[in-house]
């Protein structure tokens, strides 16, 4: 469904859109190595497990429970001025943090505190980035962007750790606190002058100040979904991945400990085929751009990260190989399931609802990570890691392959979404009739 002309006929799309992009790859490499560094400075200063699940619920809390607000907004408000505020937001906290440090004053509170600053902006950010992405580039091209977007965070997964250890090994934190202030200036920059187009069909400010809140609004974007059985579902299937699949990887150190009888360097190779496949397979995305029915490639995906997890769940006590060729295959197949999804959404959700689908579905996925890192630890305590792997895969791989066969998901780009015309319409009459 194209929904702006202009994408199609402005032929500079990839100068506008790339420059954008070039800048916001350069801002996520500073986000990763002040993560990096802020983790470090936690571990090394308290050496508390318990300071290091905080950090984690720090940076995962405002995306789970304001993440649909935030997509809310992002359709509400101007998606360019969104991401240069939350850039701007996030370059300040870092800022203030970096100055905490070079005084001295550091202290794990405000950390944690900068942390769910920094999170937040990231929660408005994201969607804004995802939604202008729909408004900016052709719709035949939005699978390969999706995939250069999971290359490029494989490969900062890679580099942006020996990169970040780099750096502290020679500057103080806020040296490395500051590169992140500069990498989001070049954010920033390009997005003064380049236009993203706003959305057909966007409520007007002047309307938007007449709706009931910004909960309406997520009702609305929920509306939306649930009238959408195959986009419902696709959800349904990416929030059951995160559910069984999270889990299973954050628990990879003890499968190399217990099960491999490895140290750091065997969880080093098996990290490594992991970030590895992303990039691989984000370039395999990047350059094929799918099957013609985007949902037939994600489905593909979630079947090869079943197999890649059983494969890793089977490997015999002791032996490396299998588990590597598991990971990687599993890293490779971690791009093909998700990019074409986000394409989907960006391709066939109407442009003024794009940002609460996008959180709506996120938060949900995100959700089930914690969740099912509560149910997995007992588990792989009381049985062992191999176990949930193997049923993690099983079940992902059986999700995968009744996707296939289920009229709602194998031909959800068939179906236009149901849209909000109709309430639009009576809102409009309405503010018509009050004025």
């Amino acid at each position: 469904m194209e929904t702006n002309v202009t994408r199609e006929q402005n032929s500079s799309w990839r100068k506008s859109f790339f420059v954008i992009w070039t800048g916001q790859a350069f801002s996520l490499l500073g986000s990763q190595l002040v993560q990096f560094a802020l983790i470090w400075w936690l571990t090394h200063s308290t050496r508390s497990a318990t300071v290091l699940a905080t950090a984690t619920l720090a940076s995962m809390l405002p995306g789970i429970l304001l993440g649909p607000f935030a997509g809310a907004c992002v359709d509400r408000w101007d998606r360019r001025v969104v991401m240069m505020v939350a850039d701007g937001v996030i370059a300040l906290a870092t800022l203030g943090l970096a100055v905490l440090s070079a005084l001295g004053a550091m202290r794990v509170g405000y950390v944690f505190i900068i942390m769910m600053i920094r999170a937040l902006g990231g929660t408005f950010h994201w969607p804004a980035m995802q939604a202008s992405t729909s408004l900016m580039v052709p719709e035949k091209h939005l699978s390969r962007v999706a995939g250069l977007n999971q290359t490029l965070s494989g490969a900062l997964n890679i580099a942006a750790p020996p990169l970040g250890a780099l750096l502290i090994s020679v500057l103080p934190l806020h040296g490395v606190l500051a590169i992140d202030v500069g990498t989001a200036l070049l954010a920033i920059l390009p997005l003064t002058w380049i236009r993203i187009p706003r959305p057909e069909g966007a409520v007007a400010p002047e309307e938007a100040k007449a709706k009931t809140s910004i909960w309406h609004d997520v009702l609305e974007g929920l509306r939306y979904m649930l009238g959408w059985p195959g986009l419902f579902w696709v959800g349904v299937i990416a929030v059951l991945v995160n559910l069984l699949l999270s889990p299973a990887f954050a628990l990879v150190p003890i499968f190399v400990i217990k099960h491999l009888g490895g140290q750091a360097l065997e969880l080093g190779w098996l990290e490594s085929s992991w970030g590895f496949g992303i990039v691989a397979g984000g370039l395999i995305l990047s350059v094929w751009g799918g099957f013609h029915r985007r949902v037939m490639t994600s489905l593909t995906g979630v079947v090869g990260l079943g197999l890649g997890a059983l494969l890793i769940g089977l490997t015999p006590r002791g032996i490396l190989w299998p588990a590597l060729v598991g990971s990687f295959l599993a890293g490779v197949m971690f791009p093909i399931a998700n990019g074409p999804v986000l394409a989907i959404v960006q391709a066939k959700v109407a442009p003024h609802m794009q940002g609460r689908v996008l959180t709506l579905m996120s938060s949900a996925a995100a959700a089930a990570s914690p969740l099912g890192l509560l149910i997995a630890g007992p588990v792989a305590d009381l049985l062992s890691v191999n176990i949930w792997f193997v049923a993690g895969g099983i079940v992902c791989l059986l999700a995968g392959v009744v996707g296939f066969f289920v009229p709602v998901i194998a031909r959800i780009e068939d179906y236009i979404g149901p849209s909000a015309e109709g309430e639009r319409a009576v809102l409009a009459e309405e503010v018509k009739r009050s004025g």
